[in-house]
């Protein structure tokens, strides 16, 4: 039983850091565009019928994922990140659905908000900051 629980814990800490650092290399070079680009991604927005702060809600989906996905990546206050980059993917989600795009480009926003709420829903595993120095939020 000791062994299958240390692969799940195994599994989990492969799946955080692959999907994790996969999203922040998605995240960065948004965060760094800086207000413009923050500001258009934000436009994004309005196909939930939130049309003011576009910058704001632009540098929010752009900071869940360069700083969510070092989180998930590290299991450190992993359903907190796992919340925002929720959040960011069903903007994806509607904004993609919005454009009548087909599965290809709305495929990877769905993928990624599968494995964002099943690790909501798992936990990071043991092996992680979380269960080291929070295991509350574990």
């Amino acid at each position: 039983m000791k062994r299958e629980k240390n692969l799940l814990d195994a599994g989990l800490l492969l799946l955080r850091i692959g999907i994790g650092i996969s999203i922040f290399f998605h995240g960065l070079p948004k965060i760094m565009a800086g207000p413009e680009m923050w500001t258009a991604i934000g436009g994004t927005m309005s196909n939930l019928g939130i049309t003011f702060a576009p910058t704001f809600w632009g540098f929010m989906a752009a900071f869940a994922e360069t700083v969510g996905g070092i989180l998930f990546a590290l299991g450190l206050f992993f359903r907190p990140a796992a919340l925002l980059l929720i959040g960011t993917m069903v903007v994806a989600l509607v904004m993609h659905f919005s454009q009548g795009d087909d599965f290809m480009k709305y495929g990877h926003a769905l993928d990624l908000l599968i494995v964002f709420i099943a690790g909501l829903v798992t936990g990071p595993g043991n092996y992680s900051f979380d269960a080291k120095f929070l295991p509350k939020l574990a």
